[in-house]
């Protein structure tokens, strides 16, 4: 492909959790709230940078509504040539699959990326079955009136299909997706310490289960193979939550070329880019910074991993 960013230091991995729902049963749709008509579109974006010496892990989450130009691609159904065009950057998947979500990416922002990693609603409560459940705390009760989710204040383990509930509930309050974010940013480091104390990847079976539920049995460009997916969970499994940082793109407020888009505030975006493409931290490691309830979406949080943990 032309004009892709040139490759900096580290690995670059786009996230993406699609709202796929045909792989999962009614009776869990009925159960979990997870029924309604499929946009084959990515509900998750999360630019994941693991430094080049293994030893940090920087987390962006990419604002599910944001504004951005989808680059020229081929129809996959037609055949048809379509020119570059304005869209929401969750609307590149449902054009043009992974690939095009991944150049939508990395035009978005200057950042190469390496590999992806695709989870729809089976291949992720599958996963967090895998791995025992997911703890996650919250100070303050959490109520959805679409998905349902209900969880007083305090420590939750939560199964596949109460996790499913957990990561995509967006009316919870006034915050939307950018609350949601914030959830996922801390169900990712719930996930991990999990991977950590249930010494999945120390059982061989389990680990096997794991990267079949992660990424199916076919290994696809620029997707994972099992064996690069086991050695770098291997790798970061082994650091701790302080070594991992997690931010959202700034946003600047609604655009007005693309009713319900976001725009990106691109002078702190660019900032945050180009520190991913140098292999530079976001924050310091002795930042205690943390995360607003509700967030901020135009001066988001940069915080350590060990803020979002459940103590």
């Amino acid at each position: 492909m032309k004009n892709r960013p040139d490759k900096g230091s580290g690995t670059n991995i786009l996230l993406m959790g699609t709202d796929g729902r045909d792989t999962i049963t009614r009776a869990e749709k009925r159960k979990f709230h997870a029924g309604g008509v499929a946009c084959d579109c990515t509900d998750t974006l999360m630019l994941v940078h693991v430094s080049e010496a293994r030893d940090r892990v920087s987390v962006v989450s990419l604002p599910r509504d944001s504004y951005a130009d989808i680059p020229a691609h081929r129809d996959e159904t037609t055949g048809r040539e379509l020119p570059a065009h304005p869209g929401k950057i969750n609307g590149a998947y449902a054009e043009g699959g992974p690939a095009l979500s991944v150049r939508t990416v990395e035009g978005m922002t200057g950042v190469r990326v390496d590999r992806y990693l695709q989870l729809d609603f089976r291949r992720f409560m599958d996963s967090v079955e895998t791995v025992g459940g997911v703890r996650v705390c919250t100070p303050r009760a959490l109520k959805d009136r679409t998905t349902k989710l209900d969880l007083a204040p305090g420590s939750h383990l939560l199964n596949g299909g109460r996790s499913l509930q957990y990561v995509r509930s967006r009316h919870v309050d006034l915050s939307a997706d950018f609350g949601r974010i914030q959830r996922q940013q801390r169900f990712l480091i719930g996930a991990m310490r999990s991977v950590r104390t249930e010494n999945v990847l120390a059982d061989p079976g389990r680990a096997a289960e794991l990267s079949r539920s992660l990424i199916g049995s076919a290994r696809v460009d620029r997707g994972f193979s099992t064996g690069q997916l086991l050695s770098l969970a291997a790798d970061l499994g082994k650091l701790p939550a302080s070594s991992m940082e997690f931010t959202t793109v700034p946003v600047r407020g609604f655009s007005t070329t693309l009713n319900g888009s976001l725009d990106w505030d691109r002078a702190k975006a660019d900032k945050i880019f180009a520190a991913l493409g140098q292999d530079r931290p976001l924050t310091s490691p002795n930042s205690k910074a943390r995360m607003s309830d509700s967030p901020r979406y135009d001066s988001p949080a940069t915080v350590r991993g060990d803020t979002l943990e459940c103590h």
